[in-house]
């Protein structure tokens, strides 16, 4: 009974500093400190201070505001413009043309931005005035740009991993090494839908481009090669061991200086906007680390993730059905928070869960993240559809109908991850082993 009454008090409690507009960092602290005042005794001060002192000094979060600046610096640089125009001579002769670049392009960027934002920016940017102007379908280009770059989630480095990681506890390096075959399945998914729409579709058959020559591909490949060298550097050292994830994010920062002022679009403007922005978004994951750090301890102290264990325990759920439960709880709470705002907020009560069932934690992670990568385009708060919206002037309800089509083949994609844990566990067992 005094759980239940702790849980109405806490769920209140949140609903209602959210609904005052407060952060969700400082809500999540808001109702930890609620909930240690009435329900414990145990004195509040100390343990807010010391919690969020320590869970911000972590050095596994190090590579966090890193991996971030570097994505802010390719962001501003024209690097970018020679992914689009590398990628296509490749990409235009197959069923479905250019529209493939948002794919690969998305995938691309994601292995060296960690950020769905950045990705879904960078590559916008580029190839949606250009499909436009070849008149490929609004609803095939934003629709599959708005899913495509949610693989900024999933493909490392990952931002949201290494919240992942540190809240769970589990190794960042190991959540890198298990996002890469669930990365490129979604890939391949999203790449065979096109072509499945390309070649059977009338409007899909009509936009056949013509075949690029030997020399296009050859100066596609080319321009490919400073973004391809980088991810090499930044994800190679990390697989190959030499290299920490932060000592990786280290490396990706010089690289892409280096890259931008030979280039010459490093300029002292775009060089301070890249890191004001890496401060500004380090700064509000900071803040959700800590609020939800506090609130597990104060949960904690109030013996709510216990009980909660204990109720579904006695349920006896197979592992598959919580992952059902769990599936379908991520998606509807992702219609109102973030990827990595439902990550932090919910993962002092699923944590011990998923523990329980003996679930792997690794596994868990790329679950989560994939989840989560649905949840940035499900309306009305699909934090992608509304950068999409953004960019194109559509209204909200097309771009997301238009997305419709790539949720599903996420919801594909979490069947197939469910069904076939190997893939997302092979290559760390595999890599950890030779090293």
């Amino acid at each position: 009974m005094a759980e239940t009454t702790l849980a109405i008090v806490m769920v209140v409690a949140l609903l209602g500093l959210l609904a005052l507009g407060l952060w969700i960092g400082l809500a999540l602290m808001g109702v930890g400190f609620i909930a240690m005042a009435l329900f414990t005794s145990r004195p509040v001060g100390d343990a807010l201070a010391t919690t969020v002192w320590s869970h911000s000094a972590l050095w596994g979060l190090a590579s966090l505001p890193l991996f971030i600046w570097m994505g802010e610096i390719l962001f501003r640089s024209r690097l970018s413009e020679g992914l689009f125009s590398g990628l296509a001579p490749l990409m235009r002769r197959m069923p479905g043309g250019l529209i493939h670049v948002n794919i690969v392009g998305c995938a691309t960027f994601a292995a060296i931005s960690g950020s769905s934002a950045a990705t879904l920016a960078t590559i916008g940017k580029i190839t949606v005035p250009e499909l436009k102007k070849r008149g490929y379908p609004d609803n095939m280009s934003y629709g599959t740009l708005a899913g495509a770059s949610t693989l900024g989630l999933l493909i490392p480095p990952s931002i949201i991993m290494i919240v992942y990681g540190v809240t769970a506890q589990v190794s960042i390096t190991r959540l890198f090494m298990a996002g890469v075959l669930p990365g490129l399945m979604l890939a391949a998914l999203f790449v065979g839908y096109i072509v499945l729409w390309g070649r059977f579709t009338e409007t899909g058959r009509g936009l056949r481009e013509e075949r690029a020559t030997g020399r296009e591909k050859w100066e596609g490949l080319v321009r490919l090669a400073p973004v391809g060298g980088l991810i090499l550097v930044v994800i190679g050292s990390i697989y190959s061991g030499l290299a920490s994830p932060t000592e990786a994010a280290v490396l990706g920062v010089i690289g892409a200086l280096g890259l931008s002022i030979l280039e010459g679009s490093m300029t002292r403007d775009a060089f301070f906007q890249g890191l004001m922005g890496a401060t500004k978004t380090t700064s509000m994951i900071m803040l959700l680390v800590a609020g939800s750090a506090f609130l597990t301890l104060a949960m904690g102290f109030t013996g709510l993730p216990r009980a909660l264990a204990d109720w579904i325990g006695g349920m006896n759920l197979e592992p598959w059905m919580l992952i059902a439960a769990l599936t379908v709880f991520y998606v509807v709470l992702g219609f109102f928070l973030d990827g990595i705002s439902s990550i932090v907020l919910t993962m002092a009560v699923v944590e011990p869960l998923v523990r329980g069932a003996g679930i792997d934690m690794i596994w868990f992670g790329i679950f989560v993240v994939l989840v989560a990568e649905m949840a940035m385009i499900t309306p009305p708060v699909g934090f992608n559809l509304f950068l999409v919206q953004s960019m194109t002037g559509r209204d909200l309800g097309f771009i997301a109908r238009s997305a419709f089509p790539m949720f599903l083949l996420m919801v594909v994609g979490v069947i197939l991850l469910t069904l076939f844990p190997s893939l997302a566990l092979w290559l760390p067992e595999v890599l950890t082993a030779r090293n």
